[in-house]
């Protein structure tokens, strides 16, 4: 029984799962590549920046980055208002006694808007604890969502702009220098800001 639930969680863990189980429903059109980026918001195992990047080279820049955006804003989107709807309004009782919620909503007090903008923007920064701890906490709900939405169209963007250099490299060697260095800036940029607001711990 434990090895089958290993085996199982280790297939859901990978992008080849969840690639197999859309090409079953390539009937959908759009809403195969859009489910695949919102699948990410609740297994944040999968690697998002390659998704991106399989949307960019299945449906081109502009839509790759469209369905990969609306995919990974909706997600988002669900998962913040399962821990403010849910959670907090019929558990909240029980689950406040936990100390890491009590730890989360205090670091939520810390925080503003532009805060949250460029948390929800860098790639590299654990966006399931921004929905939980927001989800949490008394931050105005509409104004998560529209700021999780504009960040979310920022860090797509940049990955959308990896995965092009990735596909453009193939024939000319300097996109795949540009996307090492597009990686690797995000990667960095990503660690400094969540060191400065104590992600990092």
């Amino acid at each position: 029984m434990e090895s089958t639930i290993l085996y199982w969680a280790e297939e859901l863990s990978t992008l080849e799962f969840w690639e197999q189980l859309l090409d079953s429903f390539q009937g959908l059109g759009p809403l195969a590549p859009i489910l695949l980026a919102m699948i990410e918001s609740f297994i944040p195992a999968l690697p998002l920046v390659a998704i991106v990047a399989l949307n960019v080279a299945a449906h081109g820049s502009l839509m790759g980055f469209l369905y990969s955006w609306l995919g990974v804003a909706a997600g988002g989107s669900l998962m913040f208002l399962f821990w403010r709807r849910v959670v907090k309004r019929f558990f909240w009782k029980f689950a406040s006694k936990s100390q890491r919620l009590q730890r989360a909503q205090k670091w939520v007090s810390e925080r503003d808007t532009s805060a949250l903008f460029f948390l929800a923007m860098l790639p590299f920064t654990p966006t399931a604890f921004l929905h939980l701890a927001f989800g949490i906490s008394d931050f105005d709900e509409r104004r998560y969502i529209l700021t999780l939405i504009a960040g979310k169209s920022v860090m797509v963007g940049m990955m959308a702009l990896f995965g092009q250099s990735l596909v453009s490299a193939m024939e000319n060697p300097f996109y795949l220098i540009l996307s090492v260095v597009i990686w690797v800036g995000m990667y960095f940029a990503s660690k400094i800001y969540c060191k400065n607001h104590k992600l990092d711990q």
